[in-house]
C-alpha cells in the first residue's frame, strides 16, 4: 500500500498516532532535562486540507473532523487537550485548513531547550520541511533515508528522548525494516522511547510482524491497535497500530482511557475496536 502522508492528513490513524505522539512528548516534559525527537520519515510538516490532495482523498473529515465535532468523554478530553490546542493555534477561524505531521506536531510542544531531528528521503519534501522550519534552531532537518541513518542518530546528546518511525509502507519489506531498524536502534539507546506505526490491512504481515518483535527479546514492548471496521477480503485498510518500547508508567492507564473513546468515535457505527497488549514487560 502507499500511506503517504500527503494522501492521509488528518484521518483516523493520523489522530491515534498524534495522540500517543503527543502523550509521549508531555510525559517526556515532566523533567526539566532537554530531550530529543527523532523523526525518521518526517513528511513535509504541513498539509492544507483545502489542496487538491485532500479534496482527492477527504479522510480527514472521518479523523480529525470528527474528533473536532466532541464526543470524546470528559477524561479522554482532557488527555487530547495538548494534541487539539494545536490544531486550533494552527487553524485561527471557524474552518480546519491545516493540519501538522508530526515534526510541527512536536515543535508545538516542546519547550526551549528541547530539540528535533527531522529525516526525510524525499527531495521535494525534504526542501518543504527545511522551508518549514527555517531559521529554527531547535529543528534540523536531513535530507536522508530514516532507515539507514536511524543508527547513525542514536544515542542523542541529550540522552533520551523519543525515536518515531512512521514508514510510508510503499514498498515490500517494510514490516522487516521496522524489526531490523528497531533492533539496532535499541542496541545503541536501550534507554530511549520508540514509537513503531504500522498499517493494519494485511492481516498475516501483521501477525508475522508481532512475532518478529517478540523475538528479538527486546523488553517493555507495548502494542496499541485501533480499528475503524473488520478486516475485508480483499484487504483494505480497516485500522492503525503502534509498538511503544520503554512506554511511560503512564501510557497504559492513558490509552485504556483514549482507545475506547476514539473506536466508539471513529470507527464505522457499531465497528470500532481497539486492541492494547503487551508483548514483552518486564524480565
Amino acid at each position: 500500500m502507499n500511506y503517504s502522508h500527503a494522501f492521509h492528513a488528518g484521518n483516523f490513524a493520523d489522530v491515534m498516532k498524534h495522540l500517543i505522539v503527543t502523550r509521549l512528548v508531555e510525559y517526556l516534559k515532566k523533567k526539566d532535562a532537554a530531550f530529543r525527537v527523532i523523526d525518521t520519515h518526517a513528511g513535509i510538516g504541513k498539509y492544507d486540507l483545502t489542496g487538491e490532495i485532500a479534496r482527492r482523498s477527504p479522510e480527514w473529515a472521518e479523523g480529525i473532523g470528527n474528533l473536532l465535532q466532541g464526543g470524546l468523554p470528559q477524561k479522554a478530553q482532557a488527555l487530547a487537550e495538548p494534541y487539539l490546542k494545536v490544531i486550533a493555534e494552527l487553524n485561527p477561524g471557524d474552518k480546519l485548513e491545516t493540519y501538522p505531521g508530526s515534526p510541527l506536531l512536536v515543535r508545538k510542544l516542546f519547550r526551549p531547550q528541547d530539540r528535533l531531528s527531522a529525516l526525510e528521503l524525499h527531495p521535494e519534501y525534504a526542501k518543504r520541511l527545511g522551508t518549514l522550519f527555517e531559521g529554527d534552531v531547535q529543528v534540523r532537518v536531513i535530507h536522508l533515508d530514516g532507515w539507514l541513518s536511524l543508527n547513525a542518530h542514536v544515542p542523542p546528546k541529550e540522552k533520551r528522548g523519543l525515536v518515531l518511525v512512521d514508514p510510508p509502507f510503499e514498498e515490500r519489506g517494510e514490516f522487516e525494516r521496522l524489526v531490523d531498524g528497531l533492533v539496532k536502534a535499541h542496541g545503541k539507546f536501550a534507554t530511549g522511547v520508540y514509537a513503531l506505526w504500522y498499517p493494519l490491512k494485511d492481516t498475516r504481515a501483521v501477525h508475522d510482524f508481532i512475532s518478529a518483535l517478540r523475538d528479538t527479546g527486546i523488553q517493555r514492548m507495548l502494542r496499541a491497535e485501533l480499528s475503524i471496521r473488520p478486516a475485508s477480503n480483499p484487504p483494505r485498510l480497516h485500522g492503525s497500530g503502534m509498538i511503544l518500547v520503554n512506554p511511560p508508567f503512564t501510557l497504559e492507564g492513558e490509552l485504556r482511557i483514549l482507545l475506547p473513546a476514539l473506536a466508539q468515535l471513529l470507527g464505522d457505527p457499531g465497528q470500532g475496536r481497539h486492541k492494547l497488549e503487551w508483548l514483552r514487560g518486564e524480565e
